[in-house]
């Protein structure tokens, strides 16, 4: 029988799981952890990128190339007051794409906010 994978795509982290036997087992990350923190980076000048726990280390060094927290803009418009509230909060650049959402900006690319999920 093959496996169910459930997902839990969060604004800080992030989990799986799978059911075994029945039972919902909770898949460990490369690091051993439970949950994987809702963060992607990216080195601009090697275009290396990182997730989780070590992209998350990078916002102290990184933070333009930093992105957290990015579930809060999917499915907005640039233009959207939630998302001009947020924008001076943010340590990395969010502009506006040529069909009005709001996309970020990483390193010379920008990323659509679930296309940077799907990196988790």
């Amino acid at each position: 029988m093959p496996k169910i994978l459930g997902i839990d795509l969060g604004t800080t982290n992030s989990c799986m799981a799978i059911i075994e036997a029945g039972e919902p087992r909770v898949v460990e990350n490369a690091e051993g952890a439970r949950t994987t923190p809702s963060v992607v980076a990216v080195n601009a000048r090697t275009g290396e990128r990182y997730v989780g726990m070590t992209a998350k280390r990078q916002a102290v060094t990184n933070p333009e190339n930093t992105v957290y927290s990015v579930k809060r803009l999917m499915g907005r418009r640039f233009g959207d007051d939630s998302v001009q509230h947020d924008l001076p909060l943010l340590s990395y650049e969010v502009v506006k794409h040529s069909n009005g959402d709001a996309h970020v900006k990483m390193g010379d690319k920008t990323h659509a906010p679930p296309e940077i999920s799907a990196m988790v």
